[in-house]
C-alpha cells in the first residue's frame, strides 16, 4: 500500500501571467509539496518573456531542478501532452520530454492519445500509437521514467478504451495517469474506474467538476482543461484518496484547477483527508 500526497499542476497560473519560478514558489507557499510543470518544444513568446509558466525543453533541465530545491518542492511528474496518434509530432517530442524529465528529476511523464488525424481509422490510430509508445518506452526504460497515459480524448473516454491503449506495448514503464474530472465528464464513476486500474496507477490529476459544468457537459465531452477547486464540485475526494491508498506505489494528487485562489481552496480541502 502506498502513500498519497498533494501536488499542484502549474496550470493554476495559466491565466495569471507568471513564470515557472514564481509559480513554483507560490505553490510551496500554499503548502504543496509536489508540482507538475508543463513543457513545450522550441521557443514561445509569452513564456520566454516571463508571462507564462510553460518551460521550453531547449532550456537547461537544471533550471527546473534548481528551482524546486530553492523553494522546497519535489516534482511529481511533467505534463507533456502530445497526440500519440500523430507520430510525426509525438515521437521526437515525447522522447525529448522523457530525457528532460530524467535530468530535471521528474519520475513521470504524462500524456494522452490526443486529437486523432481526420483521415485515419481507429485500427490505424492504434497502430500509430503502438509505434509511438514503443519508441517512447525504449527511451524511458533505461532512465527509469514512467509514462502516464491519461483518459482525455476520443479513445480513452471509457475504461475499455484506456485499457486497450495501455496494453498496446508490454513495458514496465507504461502506467496510468488517472484524471478524476475527465473520467467523470465522459460519463463514468471516477472512484470505480480508479479502483479497477489502481495496480497500474502512477499519477493522478486531481480535477473537480462544478455542479454547473456537470449539468452542461457530462456525457457530451471527453475532458476539460481545468476543473474547479477540489471540494467545490462533484468528485468524492474521500473515496478517491481511499482507493489511492490501496495502490501499490505512492501517488501524488496533482491538482488541476484554473486559478491561484482555487489552488488554495483545494489544498485546504484535501489536507484533512490525506
Amino acid at each position: 500500500m502506498g502513500k498519497v500526497y498533494a501536488g499542484l499542476n502549474m496550470e493554476y497560473v495559466r491565466h495569471a501571467d507568471k513564470p515557472f519560478e514564481w509559480a513554483a514558489e507560490k505553490a510551496a507557499d500554499l503548502g504543496y509539496k509536489y508540482i507538475e510543470p508543463w513543457v513545450h518544444s522550441g521557443r514561445e513568446l509569452m513564456s520566454q518573456a516571463g508571462y507564462y509558466m510553460s518551460i521550453s525543453m531547449l532550456d537547461d533541465p537544471y533550471r527546473v531542478k534548481r528551482t524546486c530545491e530553492k523553494v522546497g518542492v519535489k516534482l511529481s511528474g511533467i505534463s507533456a501532452h502530445t497526440s500519440l496518434c500523430k507520430p510525426e509530432i509525438s515521437v521526437d517530442y515525447f522522447k525529448q520530454a522523457i530525457r528532460f524529465a530524467a535530468e530535471c528529476g521528474a519520475p513521470v511523464v504524462n500524456t494522452d492519445e490526443g486529437p486523432k488525424p481526420a483521415w485515419t481509422t481507429e485500427e490505424e490510430d492504434h497502430i500509430l500509437m503502438k509505434y509511438v509508445l514503443t519508441e517512447a518506452a525504449a527511451v524511458a526504460e533505461p532512465r527509469n521514467i514512467l509514462i502516464g497515459l491519461e483518459p482525455h480524448q476520443q479513445y480513452t473516454k471509457s475504461p475499455e478504451g484506456l485499457d486497450k491503449i495501455y496494453k498496446l506495448v508490454d513495458s514496465p514503464v507504461i502506467g496510468i495517469n488517472f484524471d478524476t474530472g475527465n473520467s467523470y465528464l465522459s460519463g463514468n464513476d471516477p472512484a470505480v474506474w480508479l479502483e479497477n486500474i489502481k495496480a497500474n496507477l502512477v499519477h493522478v490529476h486531481a480535477k473537480d467538476i462544478s455542479v454547473q459544468q456537470s449539468k452542461d457537459e457530462r456525457g457530451k465531452v471527453t475532458g476539460t482543461p481545468a476543473g474547479c477547486a477540489c471540494g467545490d464540485g462533484v468528485v468524492d475526494w474521500k473515496k478517491i484518496i481511499e482507493v489511492c491508498k490501496t495502490a501499490p506505489r505512492d501517488i501524488v494528487l496533482s491538482v488541476e484547477c484554473g486559478t491561484i485562489e482555487q489552488a488554495e481552496r483545494s489544498i485546504a480541502h484535501l489536507k484533512p483527508l490525506l
